[in-house]
């Protein structure tokens, strides 16, 4: 690219490409200080690049500082990416040459009619379809950051070879790449992961596997809070709900097409592949249990809607390297619906989902982290989809009119579509900027026909309903997460795992800390006493550092007068008040669900 193109850095596609040609520069200086080791591979990433590396053993920080260093040599000589092709033969005998087995193993693992191409600057020549710069001389060397160096199985797979990942970040200005690690830091401060374990919100025990989490006290408390809210919601907006079982035979799988289309993803329970005995699997998803419900009798048009909900634990088995904290697990609870209508009601029924999504979003305070990106299917990789091209651009074309007439405002995703229909996902980022689907909304009209399911339309003849699949706040396990690092542990009042603490200044207010304590708890909020024997500024501290959002304290002279003393954890001091009057106060943020900002 020249310097006459219209991109900048801050234009998407410029900026991968910016990243890749760094990976590039990464594996050259890597081949200059290393050359023993071997290339996998180095593509751009959401935030910065990566490159696998075939190494005995990790870098260590000071190994890292040298090839860094190395590379803003490379970038000074201003070397020119050079693009070449090869036939299948030449461009195998080229790798082999340089003693590259991941490299002569991609190429073998190509079609046969794909095109073979190469990128070379000075000395270093590595595989690779592109784009990339047009010399090593755009980038600015001070400002590249090697951030991590991470174990990763070749082609994602636990059975192979252990490589080690190499991370980094690189912006055209200094000030740019600082910014970025100042804000990284402090993501770090917040990252769930960390930050969940400290408030003892969630665990994980080696014993019991990875991506299976023990959620705490105080996170189970939260997501309950949220599960009751929900559900409630749901309720207003004429669900009906549903509790399904966690496993079912493989006949339904096949029925609805997971069998054929997902059956890596899920845990089987028995041989697959022995028809003689039954074969059961935890559910991924709920819907062909809830379609059971419409089938249990007759239909006709005036029982649809059908707005069935659910709070829905599901089962994916996903690869060890994707598992992360509670945004990423093997085991997880949905707000999961369906809704079966008439194709009339379509528009009507998928904005009504698309408004409670967003209600949810509002209310959590996430909304202003989220995007909305209109999911397609791949009309060049069909095998992974149910139905004819017909059929998915029909769908296509209802859920963009659907899409237009909302006003949303949305990127397309071309192959991220259901196996079974085209669907809006809600993506919300977390602290470290990666985005993760946190709601979808999805159009469905082919799962009907292969369940028989029908309905007597008002003509009196059968007719096959349209479905929606649709999450109303997504996945509990992840909406926790995004919430601890949205609030840094401070979670707003209504769902924190505990609304107040009573702080007594001396054993005399026990009895008294203990009656209000109890007349809160009868009420419905969570509430605690700290009865220990320590100086109320430790006991403010503590009750502080844990994110409580109301500290009452106690003293002789609060008793003397029928008072209470409350703090707020952000706010501080609050003054000496009647309890009445910090009870009607806490009624008010709780019953509104203000967040600290709104107080």
């Amino acid at each position: 690219m020249s310097e006459e193109n219209l991109y900048t850095f801050d234009h998407p596609e410029y900026k991968q490409t910016y990243w890749h040609t760094c990976s590039h520069v990464l594996a050259q200086a890597m081949k200059r200080l290393h050359p023993e080791v071997k290339l996998a591979i180095g593509p751009s990433i959401e935030n910065g690049f990566y490159y696998d590396f075939d190494t005995p053993a990790p870098f260590s920080e000071a190994q890292l500082a040298e090839l860094e260093a190395e590379m803003r040599k490379i970038c000074k000589e201003k070397l020119k990416l050079e693009r070449f092709e090869l036939p299948r033969a030449e461009a195998i005998r080229f790798m082999e040459e340089r003693e590259e087995p991941y490299k002569v193993e991609l190429i073998n693992d190509l079609p046969e009619d794909a095109v073979i191409s190469f990128y070379r600057q000075g000395e270093f020549t590595d595989l690779c379809a592109g784009p990339h710069l047009d010399s090593t001389g755009r980038i600015k060397g001070n400002g590249i950051k090697l951030t991590a160096c991470n174990a990763a199985y070749w082609r994602g797979d636990s059975n192979r070879q252990t490589l080690q990942r190499i991370y980094g970040i690189a912006f055209p200005k200094k000030d740019e790449l600082e910014a970025y690690l100042k804000q990284q830091e402090e993501a770090l401060k917040r990252d769930h992961n960390k930050l969940g374990r400290e408030l003892e919100y969630f665990t994980t025990v080696d014993v019991i596997g990875q991506g299976l989490p023990i959620l705490l006290p105080k996170g189970a408390r939260v997501i309950q809070t949220l599960q009751r809210w929900i559900e409630d919601e749901e309720q207003r907006r004429g669900y009906q709900l549903t509790k399904t079982p966690l496993m079912a035979k493989r006949d339904l799988y096949r029925i609805s097409g997971h069998w054929d289309h997902y059956l890596d993803g899920m845990f089987v329970l028995g041989d697959p592949e022995d028809e003689t005995k039954d074969c059961f699997a935890l559910r991924p998803m709920t819907c062909p249990f809830q379609y059971q419900v419409f089938l249990n009798r007759g239909r006709s048009y005036r029982d649809l809607p059908m707005r069935l909900g659910e709070t829905s634990t599901l089962f994916r088995n996903e690869d060890s390297g994707e598992m992360h904290g509670l945004i990423r697990v093997r085991q997880f609870t949905i707000s999961e619906g369906h809704l079966i209508l008439r194709p009339e009601q379509l528009e009507e029924e998928f904005r009504g989902c698309f408004e409670l999504a967003n209600y949810c979003l509002e209310t959590l305070g996430l909304k202003e982290d989220c995007s909305y990106r209109f999911s397609q299917w791949d009309p060049n990789n069909t095998d992974k989809y149910e139905g004819t091209p017909e059929q998915w651009a029909h769908a296509q074309e209802v859920m963009g009119k659907i899409l237009d007439d909302l006003g949303v405002n949305y990127t397309i995703g071309i192959d991220e579509a259901a196996f079974y229909g085209p669907k809006l996902d809600i993506q919300c980022k977390n602290v470290f900027g990666k985005e993760d689907t946190l709601i979808t909304i999805q159009i469905d009209m082919l799962l009907a026909e292969k369940f028989g399911m029908e309905y007597v339309d008002v003509d009196g003849q059968k007719a096959r309903p349209y479905i929606i699949h649709r999450t109303s706040m997504g996945c509990y396990e992840r909406t926790l997460a995004l919430l601890i690092e949205k609030y840094a542990g401070a979670l707003p009042c209504w769902m924190a795992p505990e609304q107040v603490r009573f702080l007594p200044v001396t054993d005399r207010a026990f009895d008294y800390c203990a009656d209000l304590a109890k007349n809160l708890n009868d009420q419905g909020y969570r509430v605690e006493v700290d009865y220990r024997n320590e100086k109320i500024g430790k006991k403010i501290r503590e009750a502080q550092l844990e994110k409580v959002p109301y500290m009452v304290v106690v003293g002789d002279r609060d008793m003397e007068n029928g008072t209470v003393s409350p703090r707020h954890r952000s706010a501080g001091d609050l003054g000496a008040m009647t309890f009445q009057g910090f009870q009607a106060m806490l009624e008010k943020v709780v019953a509104e669900k203000l967040k600290d900002t709104d107080l």
